[in-house]
């Protein structure tokens, strides 16, 4: 399988990795876990999951390290300052990382987002903010609302922004009526260890649902067994049913 990685700037923060994964196919951007390197993906066994999509020139995959450590993980930081770091590294996403794969995969029809745990959170907050970039989202086992991961402090205009169970809410008008046109976000959460407790992935995938169901945006809910866990092994399991419908 293909493997290359490459170091790009990001704003005031230093350098961030990116590992592209397989030769041709519809790109899929992942995120890591809480804190997560973009290597973490292939060391927990989620590229062997879906190789057959890789080797068949279905998928091209682009892992990116989280910078959590210097945003949502920095509990030292009140919640608004997390979320303005957490802007940076959006930032970095649409302004750096996909100009590279669409330099790297010309003519695509639009990249798809996936991530676990906090990683999930990445992919569905960039898939609602720009859809038109990131027309797919798929979540594993994600909390949407950063204010429950020890949040304090004044929060402002910067946690709004960042918080999909806050801006979901206030869409209206022209911007809802473009979001509803273009996203796809999918939510799959287990109902067994660590989704309820202390993650709170299970409520955080009902609350998102019917946010996104009020405003009528394209979602569905998948919701997996209570032998289903937070962890890697159900993920990979997770990822591989539901990423070939969408290459």
């Amino acid at each position: 399988m293909e493997r290359v990685q490459v170091e790009l700037d990001t704003e005031g923060v230093g350098r961030g990795s990116v590992i592209r994964y397989g030769h041709w196919g519809r790109p899929v951007l992942v995120f890591p876990s809480e804190a997560g390197r973009a290597w973490d993906f292939e060391n927990n066994g989620m590229i062997d999951a879906i190789a057959h999509l890789v080797e068949g020139g279905r998928v091209k995959v682009y892992a990116v390290d989280s910078m959590d450590h210097l945003t949502w993980s920095d509990n030292s930081l009140p919640t608004e300052e997390r979320a303005r770091r957490h802007g940076v590294y959006e930032r970095w996403i649409t302004d750096t990382v996909v100009p590279r794969i669409a330099e790297d995969s010309p003519g695509h029809g639009g990249v798809v987002t996936t991530g676990c745990s906090m990683g999930a959170f990445h992919a569905v907050n960039m898939g609602l903010k720009r859809p038109d970039l990131f027309p797919v989202a798929i979540g594993l086992s994600g909390n949407y609302d950063p204010t429950s991961w020890h949040g304090w402090g004044e929060m402002g205009e910067a946690t709004y922004f960042a918080n999909p169970c806050a801006y979901v809410p206030g869409m209206g008008g022209d911007h809802l009526q473009w979001v509803r046109a273009h996203a796809n976000i999918l939510l799959v959460v287990g109902q067994g260890a660590f989704e309820v407790h202390p993650t709170k992935s299970l409520p955080g995938a009902h609350q998102l649902a019917d946010l996104l169901a009020q405003k009528g945006i394209p979602h569905e809910l998948d919701l997996w067994g209570h032998d289903s866990a937070h962890d890697w092994p159900w993920w990979r399991k997770q990822l591989a049913h539901h990423l070939p419908r969408f290459c």
